[in-house]
């Protein structure tokens, strides 16, 4: 059951109030001795006995942050993402552990100098800084020119949430779904179709009178090929949440943990500042994308120079009352079985613990509700709220933004 469970993973997309430059290493504790379980991404530990197992994980995570002299974006445009990007960089990482999870496992392991697979140097590739990567900063920044984002402006959850899906499509190696669930409502018919667009190939067919009929339309125009028709495609579910208004609501943060943290397979958190990922006690462990990197460019081998993608100090530490209650929450399901059995652990969650619940899960879309692709995006912060965000600076050891 673990082994299928590791595979998923959850987000956030937050706004926290603290952050300080992450490469003043001496700055960082190491990490605490605590008999409570820590949670990294749906996988349990123990800090007593896995310490070196933790590190190693917390280590193996693509860490994207803000990076400076790449191209210009839209060939005249910023060519360093500093003061803005912090959001888009999360995105990034949420996407990042996505394609991990799809093409290296869950249990794959980072190390310095040691050679990479071939599927991981193709993932690093979709994330350089340059304009024809998929999920680079020059795609999310002009992808959401479209949806009403000028380059160079911060964004909030639902809008990284919305350009990430539509970049997606045309990702053709992964194949993943991403899948954006509106008005805290996840409905699991609406995503059965979509990770298995067959279902609806194969319903048209079977609209004919007889089997030879049916069998010439599947060999015809309806056919689809075999890896369509007997798998699933992987998922990337994203569900934009408020939990409180100025701070988040403490009713909230029991079902956070058993919802995202540890009961439920979880990935990260990803926030204007920080993209947290794991849970200890009442501690979240996280990643903080407000550093300036230089861009990195591919060798001529093709190899990329990955140092810098990988956290490799003790992780940030904060405690769970201090998130910021505009997140996005996400998690990854590689198969059927896993989306099922999450469907499951949330009804069962959902209907066994106190608390307010942070989204509904439904089988079919309730008739208020109006199609996800008929949505436009909604501002997800006042214009003043957006403003004081935007100017955060790389030149001050500490960054403290307003909320």
């Amino acid at each position: 059951m673990r082994g299928r469970l590791s595979q998923s993973f959850s987000a956030f997309l937050p706004y926290t109030t603290l952050t300080y430059d992450t490469l003043r290493f001496g700055e960082f504790e190491d990490f605490p001795e605590t008999s409570e379980p820590v949670w990294i991404l749906g996988k349990e530990y123990n800090a007593l006995t896995e310490k070196e197992d933790i590190l190693s994980d917390v280590t193996s995570r693509l860490w994207f942050t803000y990076r400076k002299n790449f191209p210009p974006i839209g060939g005249t445009g910023p060519t360093s993402d500093t003061g803005w990007g912090c959001m888009l960089r999360c995105g990034q990482m949420i996407l990042g552990e996505a394609l991990v999870c799809r093409h290296l496992g869950r249990d794959w392991r980072w190390a310095r100098g040691q050679k990479q697979r071939e599927e991981y140097i193709s993932i690093l590739n979709a994330f350089i800084d340059k304009k024809d990567s998929y999920y680079s900063i020059h795609q999310i920044a002009q992808m959401g020119v479209g949806e009403g984002k000028p380059i160079g402006q911060w964004y909030g959850p639902n809008t990284v949430a919305q350009v990430l899906k539509k970049l997606a499509v045309f990702d053709t190696w992964s194949r993943l779904v991403v899948h954006v669930a509106m008005d805290n409502t996840v409905v699991i018919e609406e995503i059965k179709r979509l990770c298995m667009p067959w279902l609806d190939a194969a319903g048209a067919c079977c609209d004919t009178e007889t089997v030879g009929e049916l069998n010439g339309c599947l060999e015809g125009a309806c056919a689809l090929a075999e890896e369509e028709t007997a798998l699933w495609r992987p998922l990337v579910l994203l569900i934009p949440l408020r939990l409180g208004l100025s701070d988040i609501n403490e009713a909230y943060i029991e079902p956070l943990k058993l919802y995202v943290f540890n009961t439920t397979p979880s990935l990260k958190n990803v926030d204007s500042e920080i993209c947290l990922y794991f849970f200890p006690g009442e501690e979240l462990i996280y990643l903080d994308p407000h550093t300036t990197q230089p861009a990195v460019e591919p060798c001529e081998d093709s190899q990329v120079p990955d140092e810098t993608y990988h956290c490799q100090h003790p992780p940030c530490r904060m405690h769970i009352c201090e998130l910021d209650p505009s997140i996005a929450a996400g998690f990854f399901f590689r198969t059927e079985d896993e989306f099922d059995d999450w469907c499951m652990r949330i009804r069962r969650v959902s209907c066994n613990r106190g608390g307010l619940p942070m989204f509904e899960l439904v089988d079919s879309q309730p008739s208020h509700m109006v199609s996800v692709d008929a949505l436009n995006l909604t501002p997800d912060f006042s214009d003043s709220d957006r403003l004081e965000r935007f100017f955060d600076s790389e030149d001050e050891e500490f960054e403290i933004l307003s909320l």
